[in-house]
């Protein structure tokens, strides 16, 4: 039996010298970005990309290329020139390690100068990782991606969405590659985010220097040890996650170390072997492994005491765990108490501040509806303004002409048109040229017209402009002088003051309206209270008070008292009685009326109605 394992054992000797994976060509890009252009920079990529490279370089392989601090060019070339070195390789392995995006499912890389103002602009400024996969698929036997780049990316806050439907995630998406013996390793499970760690590298990238050049170690085996070590270092909260598949062949990213034993060699070597990898490995799972394989001996002895000292770490390290937690919380319960006075300050503070904003918001609608108002109010007096202009240029129409018909006011028409024309020649010249010293020739009481026109067109002037420099007029370019700040002549209706009325665009003088009006826009409209109301001295509407009956007093007593009695002690009016008189005349007979008497009509004496001289007539006194 002993012979058949020493056969066996030369021949597995052999064909570990002669197999040829020791002659598998291993290559593998290491890319670290952290000094960002755009975003602050991250303190470990780097560090990490250094790192890593190392272990590789120690673990054999052939090429190793370590770049930092990449732009989008420079990715997309090293990237283009690694797929080149992998078409005859066996093995190939992507480290990077910076920041990264999920838009729409599809994950992608971002090189240094990235700006990502809109989710456009991920297209144009980062690399898919699809291009990375696109680099490894040449080799032969193993497909290796492994994404340090889970952490939480500045630019998903700031950047604007171009279309409010499209998904940007929390780290990366889960992605299933479709060809064989390829993995995609992240450093935290699809749609979570992996922390950047406290010291020189993050708690992924030590952990993978740790396991992952363990000889003979499965990847799949070594990547179950990084998750354990990043969920232990990081309190459970960060998961690195694995996706994709292996064959049932172990594969290594380390081959196992050759073991030539020769004829005398010790017949315990099989379990020194298996003790050395399990001591290398030091987990409490392998340990368990290696005792239900070798139940008794020396190195199981061993096995054990290794386990015994696992379990005696673990269980200092929970007590450990467990004094820190109730130290924490005795710190916790004790400065919330010390800070629930400042707590509950804050709280009212941010509910004054709150009611506060809610205040201003509320006055800010309050004059914003208060804005359009007065807005509609000016667009109202702008076109009801329009109209009294049309309505006065149909009127001033109309009057040409009705004095057009006239050969004289033709002829004035004719000439006030040429004046007008060589004003406004002369006005050209003096835009062009320079201002002319010499008025145009007016008459003072046109010129007085034109002011009167232009004082009632700023809201200086309320009657008409009949070309008369009266009081009204001479007290309006007062008011002028004071709303406009000249120092015109208010006694002359002068060119100067004509130009700087035309300078004026809209009302100088502000509206005044008499009591019981209110101004509105350009207009004075009537105040009208609703009913049990009326507009007080103020211009504003006030309730009606109710008349209360007069109260009788003393003195008008005693004034009755003494009527009544004067009215008792005057004598009675005599009532007039008929005459018996008989009054005729040409339409026929009647009796003298009440109060009358017939006496005979003389010339001079008495003037009848109706009568000759001689002849009795009717008096009424």
């Amino acid at each position: 039996m002993k012979a058949y394992r020493l056969i066996a054992f030369l021949i597995f000797a052999t064909w570990l010298v002669c197999t040829p994976a020791q002659a598998e060509k291993r290559v593998a890009l290491v890319i670290g970005n952290s000094a960002y252009k755009s975003a602050p920079r991250l303190a470990n990529p780097a560090n990490d990309a250094a790192l890593v490279g190392e272990m590789f370089r120690k673990a054999g392989f052939d090429t190793v290329d370590v770049k930092v601090d990449l732009n989008a060019a420079d990715m997309r070339r090293m990237l283009r020139e690694f797929a080149g070195k992998v078409r005859d390789a066996d093995m190939a392995v992507i480290y990077y390690a910076g920041h990264g995006i999920e838009l729409d499912g599809n994950n992608y890389l971002i090189p240094t100068d990235a700006m990502l103002e809109t989710d456009g602009d991920v297209l144009d400024e980062t690399v898919a990782l699809d291009r990375a996969l696109f680099a490894v698929e040449p080799a032969k036997r193993l497909r290796l991606v492994i994404l340090d780049a889970c952490r939480d990316n500045p630019f998903a806050k700031t950047m604007k969405r171009t279309v409010a439907s499209r998904a940007i995630g929390r780290g990366l998406a889960k992605i299933e590659p479709t060809s064989p013996n390829t993995m995609i390793a992240f450093a935290a499970k699809a749609g979570s985010t992996a922390s950047d760690g406290d010291s020189r590298n993050s708690p992924f990238a030590s952990a993978l220097v740790e396991r992952l050049p363990t000889p003979g170690l499965d990847l799949r085996k070594a990547f179950g040890f990084v998750r354990d070590d990043v969920l232990k270092n990081t309190s459970y909260k960060q998961e690195p996650y694995v996706y994709g598949s292996l064959g049932g062949d172990d594969v290594p990213l380390v081959p196992a170390k050759p073991v030539v034993a020769g004829p005398q060699a010790n017949p315990d070597s099989e379990i020194r072997r298996d003790y050395e990898l399990a001591l290398q490995l030091g987990t409490r799972d392998v340990w368990t492994a290696f005792l239900n394989r070798y139940p008794s001996g020396f190195y199981t002895d061993l096995a054990k005491a290794q386990l015994s000292r696992i379990a005696a770490e673990d269980a200092r390290a929970a007590a450990a765990e467990k004094a820190r937690q109730a130290e924490e919380e005795k710190a916790r319960l004790a400065a919330d108490r010390a800070k629930k006075a400042e707590q509950e300050k804050a709280a009212a503070a941010a509910k004054a501040a709150e009611d506060a904003r809610l205040a201003a918001e509320k006055a800010k609608q309050v004059e914003e509806a208060k804005a359009a108002a007065a807005e509609q109010r000016r667009k109202d007096a702008e076109a009801a303004a329009a109209k009294v202009l049309a309505d006065k240029l149909a009127a001033e129409k109309a009057l040409a002409d009705k004095l057009a018909s006239d050969k004289a006011a033709a002829e004035l028409a004719a000439k006030q048109a040429a004046e007008k024309q060589a004003s406004a020649n002369a006005e050209q010249k003096v835009a062009a040229v320079a201002p002319s010293s010499t008025p145009p020739a007016m008459s003072p009481q046109e010129m007085t017209k034109l002011v009167q026109s232009e004082l009632r067109r700023v809201g200086c002037l309320t009657a008409s402009a009949d070309g008369n420099w009266n009081a009204s007029s001479q007290r309006s370019l007062t008011l002028f002088n004071k709303y406009a700040g000249t120092k015109f002549d208010a006694k002359l209706a002068s060119i100067d003051a004509l130009d700087a009325l035309k300078a004026k665009p809209g009302r100088v003088c502000p509206l005044v309206c008499d009591h019981g009006f209110r101004a509105d826009g350009d207009q004075c409209a009537k105040i009208t209270c609703r009913a049990g109301y009326r507009v007080n001295d103020d211009n504003e509407c006030e309730k009606v008070q109710d008349k209360k009956p007069p109260v009788a007093t003393r003195d008008d007593n005693s004034r009755r008292d003494t009527e009544r009695k004067q009215m008792e002690s005057a004598p009675p009016k005599r009532e007039a009685k008929p005459s018996g008189q008989i009054y005729c005349n040409s339409a026929g007979c009647r009796p003298v009326r009440s109060g009358c008497r017939l006496e005979t009509y003389r010339s001079g004496v008495t003037t009848p109605s109706n009568g000759a001289v001689g002849s009795l007539v009717e008096v009424c006194n």
